[in-house]
């Protein structure tokens, strides 16, 4: 019988503050607005044999907070959104919703992300299957499944799972 553990992690640094609005069915966008996103993340799998754990909560801490820094303070623009246009002109960035330009903001302050829609869904897959990348890339092949958490407020997350193939 094969035993299956797992660890997790959710730090005070494992956050963002970020700006967001989202488009919903029909001709409808929300008003840009922001949250303090916290993140939490765990992964399942066997023992390593000789240090007889499944993953060092280092590993899981540090390649968390990089993808978390590297949208914090910043305006997320979900770039598969077929509702929306962007145009980079300079060190701008305008967004167009439905063909009418609707912000414009400095470049440096943009994250754009490959999501269809910036929920707190689509921000738990994006950074999860970060993070699998990542654990992949360092040979963590011995794990089984992935979980990642976004809470945009207290008691408010959305959490993405994902089954990893194990050797």
């Amino acid at each position: 019988m094969q035993s299956n553990f797992r660890v997790q992690v959710s730090k005070d640094y494992l956050v963002f503050a970020s700006a967001h609005f989202i488009t919903f069915r029909g001709h409808q966008c929300e008003t840009l607005h922001g949250h303090n996103y916290r993140v939490g993340v765990a992964v399942e799998g066997s023992l390593d044999s000789e240090c007889l754990f499944v993953l060092d909560f280092s590993v899981l801490k540090q390649i968390t907070r990089r993808l978390v820094d590297a949208i914090d303070h910043k305006v997320l623009l979900p770039t598969l959104n077929p509702k929306l246009a962007y145009k980079e002109e300079g060190d701008r960035v305008t967004v167009e919703y439905f063909g009418e330009p609707t912000y414009v903001f400095p470049r440096r302050d943009c994250a754009l992300i490959p999501i269809l829609n910036s929920t707190a869904e689509m921000l738990a897959q994006y950074i999860g299957v970060q993070v699998r990348q990542e654990l992949a890339a360092g040979g963590y092949s011995h794990l089984t499944l992935l979980e990642l958490e976004v809470e945009e407020n207290y008691g408010q997350s959305a959490t993405y799972r994902e089954a990893l193939a194990s050797d």
